[in-house]
């Protein structure tokens, strides 16, 4: 017993000695490196004793540098607001149920008002439409056989000028979607694109143009009344159009000339006229603009041509100079998110809209902050 106690303390003895060894040598090694350290800031110091001294000599010793001050930008008001295009985010929406035919635009896309956007399936529209122009002619050709009515024929020369000049409309927007889409899939004839915006914009006027003769030949007074063939024509006439409305709906046009900003819409979905069913969203990006809401008690601060400033998390740093262009007539609840606990009878923003000067980098959508200078 006594030798085997005698083994297990030794090896605790050396155990402790070691870690007595060791902790000495750490000490010599930090007092080791605190030497070398002390050693070079000496050296440094002896090496150059002149910087050493300005590092050490008192304030009122150096000269004072020039302060050149920034200058305060001073406002009297901010509000947080929301950019926007000029014509703010259209929602656009199919006019009749159908069918996702084809999309012709994608996000980016430069349009003019008046392009084809998305087409719906429009067999059956055009079926109707056929069967109304062959009924058109049929009646034509029956009231041509009859002699005039008298009294009627300013009228008459005046209803058919108005129905060509309608057909030459319809003829010249369709082939005009046409030159569109070919020139979507390949581009590289602008004439000819050029050429049937022209002869469309024609046609439009001679409709006009014709509209207001007909006009016209109805003011005269003492116009008698159709006989039932001219009747019978007039109301082909009335059905044909109507169809030719019903083929314009099942193609979704673009409502301004502007930029594509999202797409919605996809071959093969079914599109419905409704605003929760949008297709696609449409903006004037030549001029962004920025919706304010300024709270109540700033209300009297602002007005319109006023002298703004805008800033972005996106940017900063920049300040983007602008105007204030409209305010809203009354007040309402703020739509630019909550700052609190609120009532449904809480009244206490004016909505102001901004426009921003030339061309700015801000996207709509992006919030931002707006001082009224």
């Amino acid at each position: 017993m006594q030798s085997h106690q005698q083994t297990t303390s030794q090896p605790q003895s050396m155990a402790n000695a070691d870690r007595s060894h060791g902790r000495g040598r750490r000490l010599v090694l930090m007092l080791g490196l605190f030497a070398a350290g002390s050693a070079s800031v000496l050296a440094a110091m002896q090496a150059a004793p002149k910087h050493f001294a300005a590092a050490i000599a008192p304030a009122s010793a150096i000269p004072a540098q020039p302060v050149t001050e920034r200058p305060q930008t001073t406002w009297i008001a901010a509000a947080p607001g929301r950019v926007e295009p000029r014509s703010g985010q259209i929602r656009v929406s199919s006019l009749a149920p159908g069918r996702i035919q084809e999309v012709n635009a994608a996000t980016g896309d430069r349009v003019t008002k008046g392009d084809v956007l998305v087409r719906l399936n429009d067999k059956e529209a055009r079926a109707r439409l056929a069967a109304a122009e062959v009924e058109v002619s049929v009646r034509q050709r029956e009231r041509d056989a009859q002699p005039e009515t008298a009294g009627r024929e300013d009228v008459r020369k005046a209803e058919d000028a108005l129905y060509t000049a309608e057909r030459a409309s319809t003829n010249a927007r369709f082939a005009l979607d046409g030159v569109i889409a070919a020139d979507r899939r390949a581009a590289g004839n602008p004439q000819a694109l050029i050429q049937a915006r022209n002869q469309l914009a024609q046609a439009e006027d001679k409709l006009r143009q014709e509209r207001t003769a007909l006009a016209m030949a109805h003011a005269k007074s003492k116009v008698p009344a159709p006989n039932r063939v001219e009747a019978a024509l007039i109301a082909a006439r009335a059905e044909l159009t109507l169809a030719e409305e019903m083929v314009e709906k099942m193609r979704v046009r673009a409502p301004l000339t502007g930029s594509v900003l999202q797409i919605h819409a996809k071959a093969g979905e079914l599109a419905m006229p409704s605003s929760e069913h949008v297709l696609l969203i449409m903006g004037d990006l030549t001029l962004m603009r920025v919706r304010a809401e300024v709270d109540e008690q700033d209300v009297a601060k602002i007005k319109a041509g006023q002298q703004v400033f805008v800033r972005s998390t996106a940017y900063p740093g920049r300040e983007f100079s602008g105007t204030v262009k409209d305010l809203a007539p009354s007040l309402a609840m703020p739509r630019m998110g909550s700052r609190g606990a609120r009532r449904a009878t809480d009244v206490e923003v004016m909505e102001v809209m901004v426009d921003l000067e030339g061309s700015s980098p801000l996207l709509p959508g992006m919030r931002a902050d707006v001082f009224f200078r």
